[in-house]
């Protein structure tokens, strides 16, 4: 188990860091005009659209509890699930998949709004790694360290 916690916590690390940074989908409208948005910068273009409720939603659910999810199961595995951070991955944990289902309610919105036409592009498939890695880490580190204890 500790072999694949060793695999995976790098994984979700590095995916999640692309995930937020690399181009998420691609809107086209009217044929010609074309935008591709990494995670971070549709955050930040709602920030300076005055949607700082909507920016500040999204930035928590989409790059806050992710985050910190990743930083507390490093922590466990680095303390051998020692400290306090087991029981507040588990509080993180219960809203893990809530960053996933948020991206593709953006892109279902897209898609189905008839303005733009919408394709998935890398960031999307390393923000789904990074959130499925973290989740099976997360398993893991709870799993290993509250037996062994």
């Amino acid at each position: 188990m500790r072999f694949f916690l060793a695999l995976l916590l790098p994984v979700s690390t590095f995916s999640f860091a692309l995930g937020l940074t690399q181009p998420l989908m691609r809107f086209e409208r009217l044929y010609f005009l074309e935008d591709r948005p990494s995670l971070v910068e549709m955050i930040l273009s709602l920030w300076r659209e005055d949607e700082t409720l909507l920016a500040a939603i999204v930035a928590l659910f989409s790059v806050g509890f992710p985050a910190a999810k990743i930083i507390l199961t490093h922590v466990a595995v680095i303390t051998g699930g020692k400290s306090r951070s087991l029981v507040l991955l588990s509080m993180v944990s219960k809203w893990s998949m809530l960053d996933v289902m948020l991206v593709a309610l953006v892109l279902f919105a897209a898609k189905t709004s008839g303005l733009a036409a919408a394709a998935i592009l890398p960031g999307l498939w390393f923000y789904a790694a990074a959130t499925l890695s973290t989740a099976v880490a997360a398993s893991l580190c709870a799993r290993t360290y509250t037996h062994s204890s």
